[in-house]
């Protein structure tokens, strides 16, 4: 049979997969047998001098794959998860089983682009399809690249033009090529003789899971070493559904800046940043919930975050590479750093700086991955606006530490906080004081997260 690769990658699910269900309406078309495929690239450091993933990332994506592997078994096919970069190892998949053509998802930032660019000049076909935000492109009031950039006017387009997401896909019930059974067959061969062809490839199989976790922290807010808040779309799809059982979509608005407690926000970051939860199957969810028990201003809010999500994917659409410069999108010159700035960024990193509040964030997201949303732009401001510092160390940071990565909202907030990306006032300052005041008034918070 002709071979169809689907490679995985910020898209770690089954159900509402519009890439992977038009590999497999493509494969069914042609005869195609499809493998499904996901790369483990090495460690690497950033410019800055620590590694670009951390544990806590590392654990979390691991739990994803082997949850998604477990997914496809379940179905008669199973997952090929490979060491080394993609750029590296999926040609050489490709000569192994004569592929000439691999679909993945569209991610539109530079790394990840580069990706792309590496494989087409290695002379592999690409079909690449947009699936990562809520709103189709082709459901805006305006072309991707001429999204606006300032997110109220952006919000007010979509709500005005009545653009809704689509209804979620389901996911798919078998994978052209495998045949079940209690030991998988592809192509009509065992796996494990596919497996030692591709090894004599010089292609290495990551073992499901084989990343550890770090030990669980017990005051994490997102404790991923619970059986219910691990990687996959099983866990995922059962928090959601918990959430919404629980009535908490109307009370979010109110609880969503606390600096404590698991359920003051939805918690779906870390499992939209992997994919292993689509958007518009979270939505659609919701709106059953609306359905059922009333829409509120607090439900509304969910849709209002789901939409900041969404303005910083089209921005990448925009503006692309220009939101990794240094100035980024502003024509302001840069400051001058002063002597001690890597000594400064290190006490940042470290949970050193002297200022209580923004050391115990640092602390608590060095110890769990983790950060509330609120904490996460005090910190991030103290970085840039009272010590003066890189915005752009301060992200490369947040990647190395976050379970819920997402490279889109991770630069679009970094930008947004030093004023170098699309927000109107040119930057936000969060005084440390005042938001001590407001967010943990009896200190409780910083007790906890203190010197030990």
């Amino acid at each position: 049979m002709n071979t169809l690769i689907y490679w995985f990658r910020q898209d770690l699910r089954l159900h509402d997969q519009p890439a992977l269900a038009r590999a497999l309406q493509h494969a069914r078309a042609t005869g195609a047998a499809l493998l499904p495929v996901c790369c483990v690239p090495p460690d690497t450091d950033t410019p800055y001098g620590f590694a670009r993933v951390g544990p806590h990332r590392r654990a979390f994506e691991a739990q994803t794959r082997a949850a998604l592997a477990a997914r496809l078994r379940a179905l008669g096919s199973d997952l090929l998860i490979l060491a080394g970069a993609a750029a590296q190892v999926l040609p050489r998949l490709a000569a192994a089983t004569g592929a000439t053509q691999i679909w993945c998802e569209a991610i539109r930032a530079p790394w990840e682009a580069a990706e792309e660019a590496a494989l087409a000049r290695a002379g592999l076909k690409l079909a690449c399809h947009w699936h990562s935000s809520l709103l189709d492109p082709a459901d805006l009031p305006f072309e991707p690249e001429a999204v606006p950039t300032v997110f109220t006017t952006f919000r007010q387009a979509v709500e005005g033009a009545g653009v809704r997401p689509a209804p979620p896909l389901p996911t798919p019930d078998q994978i052209p090529g495998w045949e079940g059974g209690a030991e998988p067959r592809w192509c009509g061969q065992a796996w494990p003789a596919w497996q030692a062809r591709w090894a004599a490839q010089g292609l290495e199989r990551v073992p499901p899971a084989a990343a550890p976790c770090p030990p669980a922290h017990p005051h994490s807010l997102f404790p991923y070493a619970h059986p219910a808040c691990q990687g996959g779309e099983a866990a995922a799809q059962a928090h959601w559904e918990t959430y919404l059982a629980q009535g908490l979509p109307h009370s979010y608005k109110a609880t969503r800046n606390q600096v404590m407690g698991f359920e003051a926000s939805s918690k779906l970051s870390p499992w939209l940043a992997t994919g292993a939860l689509s958007p518009r199957w979270a939505w659609a969810r919701l709106q059953d919930f609306e359905a059922r028990h009333g829409a509120s201003a607090s439900s509304y809010w969910l849709w209002f975050e789901l939409l900041w999500r969404d303005h910083f994917r089209w921005l990448h659409w925009r503006h692309g590479a220009a939101l990794y410069r240094a100035r980024g999108l502003s024509e302001r010159p840069l400051p001058t750093s002063g002597p001690d700035q890597d000594q400064a960024f290190a006490r940042w990193c470290q949970g050193a700086t002297g200022e209580a509040l923004v050391d115990a964030g640092m602390r608590e997201l060095a110890a769990t991955g983790f950060l509330s949303n609120r904490l996460r732009q005090i910190v991030a401001s103290y970085l840039i606006h009272d010590l003066g510092g890189d915005w752009r160390a301060g992200a490369a940071w947040f990647e190395a530490q976050l379970v819920d990565f997402d490279v889109y909202s991770n630069q679009g907030n970094w930008l947004y906080i030093a004023g170098r990306g699309t927000d109107p006032r040119g930057g936000r300052r969060f005084d440390p004081l005042r938001q001590g005041r407001e967010h943990d008034p009896d200190g409780r918070y910083r007790a906890r997260w203190g010197a030990t």
